[in-house]
């Protein structure tokens, strides 16, 4: 890139206007970037340390380079992005100013592409300043521009990384921290200055609507891609400086089909499940933070009949579903003009909606005495909690702050509890155990629940308990036990074809599960499974 400027003393504005006065005509190319016509927008890095994994984030403009320090005996995760010299650094900031107001009050039309808008003003803008540039040099500009305008800054890399889950800001000067698939808790070569970090996180909330300051310096949102984010500013709640937690949103929720992959249910599990949604069971699933206890729910939830009226009530916008019957309702803080809107508000207005089935994403207050009712009015209801243990989720309910009376929380069918664990070197998400509540033991007065299934940490694999609720089921339906059995095996067919023919993309799923509500017999037979013989033994030995 070139262009004319005498020292860095003066104002970068001052110089490129005089710069233009010079330069009647400058060279600023319209024409696709095309790598091998055009040369890389990034250069190829090599490091010092052994390099383990290379791959891109967002081509051609990021990559990321995973190299191992054989002395720390650690990963590191290096996002790798265009450099720039020190001209362009200060155009950048330049070029920011005098961008940002035509974009934000232009006359672009509402669909009008934001990227190419954003182009067009920066190639007017180099224009005027007479500056030449090549392809590659433009989109060099580009790249940072719409990073700061429509991306997020400098974590923009990370956030185009489909194998994190987690991002984390801890203070400071400190390098950020990433949760990858492959490597867990890993270290990478981001971090921010204090200034910078103050400005960032202030920046985040208000494009989220949200308002943070000293005086309130806790903020949970969610961006606007869908991720949640707990933002933290200044020193007074966290001595390092600010901080933040960026739990990034998947466009592409998990399946059932995943699920199976992961290893965090069995196939006979997920039928187990599917039986339990489809007959109007109510069920919690609950464990640890980043056990998966929502992605989960989510993923069952679309086991949901089709055309059923449903109803999501949460906190932060996490559930995606592919169902036509679907209100979506999220919480609202106090504004400057209204008042708080809270989930047992939503919860409340969701009952005269007269939804047959209710997700709520987590309960935690008094929302939780309403969601029971619903139950005992007979909506069917899916929610998550933070509890580690079945007993637990019974002890949290009955006391406070939920303070559900205990015949009640009989209301509950079927509790899942997940857990974040470790096998074979490896962190697993796995379903530590399925219970059954039953009911009031007339003796003792306590809460009654049976295991339906349950983990085995040593090998991996799942035990099979008392499911006394497909009984239920067999009973509600007129069946015998061989039909029960039969239709348990179709099922785990049914599943076991997606799994093999990896329909995991969750609109493709529903499909083929709505499918087989309405035609079940057609759909066997085309996957070759209509006349699977049952296997006798796969629920007699756990049915008791």
């Amino acid at each position: 890139m070139a262009g004319t400027h005498d020292g860095f003393g003066s104002s970068l504005k001052e110089r490129l206007a005089r710069t233009a006065e010079i330069l009647r005509e400058s060279s600023v190319p319209d024409e696709p970037y095309r790598p091998t016509d055009h040369g890389p927008v990034v250069e190829d890095v090599e490091f010092d340390d052994r390099e383990v994994d290379r791959y891109w984030l967002n081509p051609p403009y990021a990559y990321v380079v995973v190299t191992y320090d054989d002395r720390a005996d650690q990963h590191l995760y290096r996002a790798v992005e265009p450099s720039l010299d020190r001209f362009e650094t200060e155009l950048i900031e330049a070029l920011y100013d005098d961008v940002r107001t035509p974009l934000l009050y232009g006359q672009e039309t509402a669909d009008d592409d934001p990227e190419a808008a954003l182009q067009r003003e920066l190639r007017s803008r180099l224009r005027k300043y007479g500056i030449d540039t090549d392809v590659a040099g433009f989109h060099r500009l580009y790249y940072y521009l719409h990073r700061r305008f429509r991306g997020f800054g400098r974590i923009d890399p990370l956030m185009y990384d489909p194998d994190i889950e987690d991002i984390s800001c801890d203070g400071y000067g400190v390098p950020l921290y990433a949760y990858h698939d492959d490597y867990q808790d890993i270290e990478t070569n981001i971090s921010y200055e204090k200034e910078e970090l103050d400005s960032y996180i202030i920046r985040m909330a208000q494009q989220a609507g949200r308002h943070i300051s000293v005086g309130n310096p806790v903020v949970e949102t969610t961006l606007d891609d869908g991720s949640r984010a707990e933002l933290a500013l200044g020193e007074e709640v966290t001595p390092h400086g600010s901080a933040f937690t960026i739990r990034k949103y998947s466009e592409d929720p998990f399946t059932p089909i995943d699920l199976l992959e992961f290893g965090t249910y069995s196939l006979e599990q997920m039928a187990y499940l599917w039986m339990a949604i489809e007959h109007n069971k109510n069920i919690i699933f609950a464990g640890g933070t980043a056990s998966g206890k929502t992605t989960s729910m989510n993923a069952i939830s679309m086991f949901l009949p089709p055309r059923s009226k449903l109803i999501t009530i949460e906190d932060t916008r996490e559930l995606a579903l592919y169902h036509d019957n679907w209100l979506s309702c999220v919480t609202r803080e106090r504004l400057e003009e209204g008042s708080n809107v809270s989930m047992y508000d939503l919860l409340r207005s969701a009952l005269r909606h007269r939804p047959e089935y209710i997700i709520v994403g987590e309960v935690r207050g008094e929302e939780a005495i309403t969601l029971f009712q619903a139950m005992n009015t007979g909506h069917t209801t899916l929610s998550t909690m933070h509890a580690d243990s079945v007993q637990t989720v019974i002890n949290r309910l009955e006391n406070e702050p939920i303070n559900v009376p205990r015949p009640m929380v009989q209301s509950l069918d079927v509790l899942c509890v997940q857990t974040l664990a470790r096998f074979g070197g490896e962190r697993v998400r796995r379903a530590d155990a399925i219970a059954e509540i039953e009911g009031i033991d007339q003796r003792t007065g306590e809460l009654d629940y049976t295991s339906a299934y349950g983990w085995r940490s040593a090998d991996d694999s799942f035990r099979e308990g008392n499911r006394k609720l497909l009984d239920e089921i067999r009973e509600e339906r007129g069946w015998a036990q061989s039909d029960l059995l039969r239709e348990m095996q179709r099922r785990r067919t049914f599943l076991q074809y997606l799994w093999d023919n990896g329909v995991d993309q969750y609109q493709d799923f529903t499909a083929m599960v709505n499918r087989y509500y309405a035609r079940p017999h057609d759909v066997m037979t085309e996957i070759g499974g209509h006349d699977a013989d049952p296997d006798p033994m796969s629920l007699e030995a756990g049915d008791g």
